[in-house]
């Protein structure tokens, strides 16, 4: 079994400077000193928030991941023409690296697959499964926020690199760090590689939103899972019962917005520093963007790449698209 290349922080306490604290520290004290509270949202996923989010996947609100999967079933050939022989497959936030496997399938020869991954016990049980699913393929880890890494140390040498980023993960970074991320991946991919992207396509907030606000309330479970986290790791002390999980809709920004509102006025200490709440105030989690297809392309083309092939589903709903370098 390949170890995961984990990235490793001292744990933060009250008189610690900025510099010392871990990067999930540094964000959530940021985040919650501004005006309008709020947590980047790859801070959801430990061990608990992954998941709740593998259960999410499996809702009949949740239309995302079948309606991809479908995508990628229905065009594996395609796919696994543009990728090639031989080539390196990495899959920057891979989670339980489900649908990889239907795209390694459909590679000739698929020479490496790397996952990137915040969560170590998600990315383990990924590679694991993977290994003997694919028995040959050089599986191997790299642990940590793929927003903040730049290298691949553990990419094979020599071999044509492609990036693999679906579940429309984009969607959750505004329209300037999208531009930012998708640079990042051209890097990691080799100057003749594919960067194969899902996209979440505007549509009724008759289907939208219930995919973020479910009956079972699991969605509600998973936001909310942040601040366990928060006070587990950071020595917070949120009262959970006193927040509420609520899902809104920006019409100018064509986005879903996940949020966390407090019910009543109240004060939290992390790390040994206060924040207060009104009543009504709320903690912004998520974003989750919408994209017209001409939009996304302007979006790619201001990263450095161009749109190479584009697949959808018979209601347009969602699209997996192949990205080129210039």
């Amino acid at each position: 079994m390949t170890t995961p290349n984990v990235l490793k922080y001292r744990a933060a306490t009250p008189s610690q400077s900025s510099e010392h604290l871990s990067p999930f520290a540094h964000d959530v004290l940021t985040g919650l000193a501004r005006p309008r509270k709020s947590v980047p949202p790859q801070w959801f996923y430990d061990e608990r928030g992954s998941e709740l989010f593998e259960a999410i996947t499996e809702l009949p609100e949740y239309y995302p991941t079948r309606t991809e999967i479908g995508i990628l079933e229905a065009h594996a050939s395609e796919i696994g023409q543009l990728l090639g022989p031989d080539a390196v497959l990495v899959e920057p936030g891979s989670g339980s690296s489900l649908k990889t496997a239907i795209v390694l399938g459909a590679m000739e020869r698929p020479a490496q697959y790397l996952a990137v991954e915040i969560s170590p016990t998600a990315v383990d049980a990924a590679a694991n499964r993977l290994r003997a699913q694919f028995p040959g393929l050089v599986v191997t880890s790299e642990t940590g926020d793929f927003t903040r890494i730049d290298t691949l140390p553990h990419a094979l040498p020599g071999k044509r690199r492609h990036v693999f980023f679906p579940g429309s993960t984009l969607g959750n970074f505004e329209p300037v760090a999208a531009r930012a991320l998708l640079s990042r991946f051209a890097r990691l991919s080799t100057i003749d590689g594919i960067i194969l992207v899902g996209i979440d396509l505007r549509k009724s907030l008759d289907v939208l939103l219930p995919a973020y606000d479910d009956a079972a309330s699991v969605t509600a479970a998973f936001n909310l899972n942040l601040l366990t986290r928060i006070n587990r790791e950071l020595d917070g002390t949120f009262d959970l019962s006193a927040f509420e999980h609520r899902v809104r809709y920006d019409m100018a920004e064509h986005r879903v917005e996940m949020h966390l509102v407090a019910k009543s006025a109240q004060r939290v200490r992390i790390l040994g520093r206060t924040f207060d709440f009104v009543a009504g105030e709320s903690i912004h989690t998520e974003n989750s963007y919408k994209y017209a297809r001409d939009g996304f392309t302007t979006l790619a083309a201001s990263a450095g790449l161009t749109v190479e092939q584009t697949w959808t589903d018979p209601n347009a709903w969602f699209a997996v698209v192949a990205l080129r370098r210039g």
